[in-house]
């Protein structure tokens, strides 16, 4: 999956070798490919908005596959993990598709960007159209790919043998399947009716009556506790370490920092939390550019060793057709260009050097999942940007869409190599797995088209009272603002913050080579543009996940994963419900 954070839930204790799948075993069924369509209309309509409060998307693999399992195992009695599977690729297929709303949020922040001119507005339907031709493109790229990363090389992909176990586990038709679909159940009710409770903007502040210069600077910058599940749960699911690193830099950011731009008359007294976020979004944004591409660098072994390998990979006996695969390249390909053409003024040339560049993009981004369960993909759209800014200098619509254009048809991969891992496990068929991706795309594509302004209307995504964050976003509007302006558009004492916390990306990322008692640069990034409370709450969740692992092991490995997943799904579920409610005037 894409996401900046590493995930501490690693690959489990024991590694499946590839299953064969009983003969007969129904798998691409007609309910199987209904319920799985079903699910990822709900996976593709809730991911924006996790992704867009969180600045990342946590196991929506094992996600899915509770959700496939309450779509199929209590509706029919005789379902089996081969049909969950496809349920599950299409949840995880449309999300992964509907990650791209930080593309969107990018756009709308660059348009209410004092700075530099932007005017790029999309429609739905031109979203649509965009995000389904390069979603569409980046799985048929993928394609060939799994035979070397997943039979040959047997790279981990985490997340895929995550998903793995858990459909093995759902499959079991025991007590124990029955209580983790409950306990599922349970979280998401309760997650739903917490956001309903305290419409998911209560913030019960610290220390309010701290002030400098007449100012509760504790109580502007919103630093405590944010009454919300789905950061609870997102918490117990990333690991003690992210979060610990991402509670790091909200005290950077929120707290010291604050104190330190009033001391030195960089904001005033009477400042807002925008001013704050303005000030810290830059050198948080170099942690998380200089940490992404220093780990990349350190890994150049195993990136020769992928494109020295690649060739000798051979497609196995029910992989997806490599004649399919050229053909749906070409039509997605041309449509990609005259969508980009017409739609967002993208010259053919660049479209089709975007195209070019997200196949290294691609090949670099599943080696690096693979071995360490981290998605680069939003980091290395950083590389493309400064590609496109040299290729088209000064441009920066044609910066954001083209580098957006490499990141949406790369980013895909993520999903089908995972799911191709899970598949792998249990014996699924590839070519099942590759044509439920593809049928599962649009609907991510729709989802997130129409969804996302939404969620932006409702919560908000830019000004000083924005609901939703989405701290990948501003990295990628604050570099495109970099690449145009230069570093006189950056406000005072930041271009030496900038310095200073690239060089400890750096050294983080090298110190994270050999051992894990080092915070995590990509951690104290996002932790520095996350809202404050949220943060808090992640905080606690790993808490509660570590004294559960802890005190009953037995209940942990259970209950832990779907009670966090139902945390989540819950509140992100209700948050679209919402604004469909408004707008439909049931609500107000």
């Amino acid at each position: 999956m894409a996401r900046d954070t590493a995930n501490e839930i690693g690959a489990p204790a024991h590694a499946h070798a590839e299953a064969a799948k009983p003969a007969g075993v129904r798998e691409l069924s007609m309910r199987s490919i209904l319920c799985g369509l079903v699910v990822a209309a709900v996976m593709g309509a809730s991911y924006p908005y996790i992704v867009l409060k969180l600045g990342f998307g946590p196991n929506v693999s094992v996600v899915a596959a509770f959700f496939g399992y309450l779509a199929l195992g209590i509706a029919f009695k005789d379902y089996n993990r081969w049909e969950n599977n496809i349920v599950q690729t299409a949840g995880t297929a449309a999300a992964q598709t509907a990650f791209m709303c930080v593309l969107l949020a990018a756009f709308d922040m660059l348009r209410a960007s004092q700075t530099v001119s932007f005017n790029l507005s999309l429609t739905p339907m031109q979203s649509f159209m965009w995000l389904t031709s390069a979603g569409l493109l980046g799985v048929l790229l993928a394609v060939p790919m799994r035979q070397h990363f997943v039979v040959d090389e047997k790279l981990t992909y985490a997340d895929g043998l995550a998903a793995g176990e858990t459909l093995i586990v759902l499959d079991g038709r025991g007590s124990d399947a029955r209580l983790a679909a409950r306990a599922l159940a349970i979280g998401a009710i309760a997650s739903a009716a917490v956001m309903l409770m305290t419409e998911d903007a209560r913030v019960l502040a610290w220390f309010p009556s701290v002030t400098l210069a007449g100012t509760a600077v504790m109580m502007t910058t919103g630093v405590g506790v944010n009454w919300s599940l789905l950061s609870l749960g997102s918490g117990m699911l990333v690991g003690l370490r992210i979060n610990a690193s991402m509670l790091l830099g909200m005290v950077v950011s929120w707290i010291i920092a604050p104190y330190a731009l009033l001391h030195y008359g960089v904001i005033r007294a009477n400042f807002a939390k925008n001013d704050v976020l303005f000030w810290v979004m830059w050198p948080a944004t170099a942690m998380l550019v200089a940490s992404g591409l220093a780990a990349l660098i350190l890994r150049w072994k195993i990136l020769v060793k992928t494109f020295r390998n690649l060739s000798t990979s051979s497609a196995g006996t029910d992989s997806f057709p490599l004649k399919w695969v050229g053909a749906g390249v070409v039509v997605t390909g041309i449509a990609l260009i005259v969508t980009q053409k017409l739609n967002l003024g993208l010259d053919l040339w660049m479209t089709t050097a975007a195209i070019v560049l997200s196949i290294p993009m691609m090949l670099v981004g599943l080696r690096v999942l693979g071995e360490t369960n981290w998605g680069p993909i939003s980091s290395l759209s950083n590389v493309m940007q400064v590609i496109f800014g040299v290729l088209a200098p000064g441009h920066i619509l044609a910066n954001m869409v083209a580098s957006g254009t490499t990141g949406t048809i790369a980013v895909e991969s993520e999903a089908l190599m995972q799911d191709y891992k899970a598949g792998h496990m249990i014996g699924s068929s590839p070519k099942n797995l590759t044509i439920m991706q593809l049928l599962a795309t649009p609907i991510g594509a729709a989802a997130v088209s129409w969804t996302y302004p939404l969620l932006r209307d409702t919560y908000g995504i830019v000004g000083e009272h924005a609901g939703l964050s989405s701290p990948i976003s501003r990295r990628w509007a604050g570099f495109a603002e970099i690449l145009s302006k230069g570093l006189s558009a950056l406000p005072p004492g930041a271009v030496e913050a900038l310095v200073i916390a690239a060089v400890l990306g750096i050294v983080f990322a090298l110190l994270e080579t050999r051992t894990d008692w080092v915070p995590s640069p990509t951690g104290i990034g996002i932790g520095m543009l996350v809202p404050a409370a949220v943060i808090f709450v992640m905080f606690l969740g790993s808490l509660v996940e570590r004294s559960w692992w802890r005190t009953g092991r037995r209940s942990h490995e259970l209950y832990m994963v779907p009670l966090a997943s139902g945390f989540i799904a819950g509140e992100a579920i209700i948050a679209v419900i919402v604004p469909l409610l408004i707008v439909f005037g049931i609500v107000h």
